[in-house]
């Protein structure tokens, strides 16, 4: 085979927002102003077809190019999505391309629900899916911080976080755990970003209106709560989870394999995402 085909999948789970619009229509609306950023940059035309519960795009152009040998070495020279890590190069980009890369992924892998919010029903987050891969959570999350954004929260796929006080195990659901890993960010946070994708980057308006609406009503400044890396916080992560029959699953990369965590904060860490 001498070419290769890059196909980018817009998942929509849902067939209409939370206003009750058709987000197949919204999909589609935003493949135009899509196909105009990436179109002149490729040199080639995308193909564009529509299913009920995704959307895809895709072009295809010669392994001996240029392009194609860039877009394989800035994610690891993987086969599968479970083997991307972001190239070191990608961390030296410009802030507008770190950006452009950010909506690009988020456009594929990004939610914003009123049903992400965190305590308070105004505490709206943008959830980042990656399913598999924890490297790539990682190098997520480190480009973030190169931008000065902040992960608020990350909701890892690991006994210790998603079955804590072992509950779904103890009813023979052995790997309840074994989900995509969440990246959370406060949805005010993540406007600099944005998404290309025009229903959920109206909804991070909305919501991020809302969120800075709550705090201001309730007598707090909105960055003094959602600009805060979680070293930067006082806040004590003791709450402890008791023992894992799953903590040495081969699921789990080998770095933390077997270990005992109480916290997001700690696998963090270990992994990689630190001051």
């Amino acid at each position: 085979m001498n070419d290769t085909i890059i196909s980018i999948t817009i998942p929509h789970k849902k067939l209409v927002t939370e206003d009750f619009h058709d987000i197949k229509l919204y999909v589609k609306a935003s493949i135009a102003d899509i196909r105009n950023i990436i179109e002149p940059l490729i040199g080639n035309s995308l193909k564009f077809i529509q299913y009920q519960h995704c959307t895809i795009i895709s072009f295809s152009k010669p392994n001996n190019e240029y392009l194609i040998r860039e877009i394989i070495r800035y994610i690891g020279n993987a086969n599968t999505h479970n083997e991307i890590k972001l190239d070191n190069e990608v961390l030296n980009f410009s802030i507008d391309e770190k950006k452009y890369f950010l909506r690009g992924f988020a456009d594929v892998t990004g939610y914003i629900r009123r049903s992400n919010c965190y305590f308070n029903k105004y505490e709206h987050r943008v959830y980042l899916e990656i399913p598999n891969n924890w490297q790539l959570v990682i190098d997520i999350c480190n480009l973030l911080k190169s931008i000065d954004i902040p992960v608020q929260n990350i909701d890892w796929a690991h006994p210790n976080m998603r079955d804590g006080y072992c509950k779904k195990y103890n009813e023979g659901n052995f790997s309840f755990w074994k989900k995509e890993h969440q990246i959370k960010i406060w949805a005010n946070e993540f406007l600099p970003i944005g998404f290309g994708v025009l229903h959920k980057q109206q909804a991070l308006e909305m919501y991020s209106n809302e969120l800075i609406a709550g705090y201001n009503n309730a007598g707090k400044i909105p960055s003094d709560i959602t600009h805060r890396y979680y070293w930067d916080s006082k806040k004590k992560y003791s709450k402890k989870k008791i023992q894992h029959p799953c903590e040495g699953d081969e699921f789990i990369p080998e770095i933390i394999r077997g270990k005992h965590f109480n916290s997001w904060i700690e696998i963090a860490s270990e992994l990689g995402y630190v001051e």
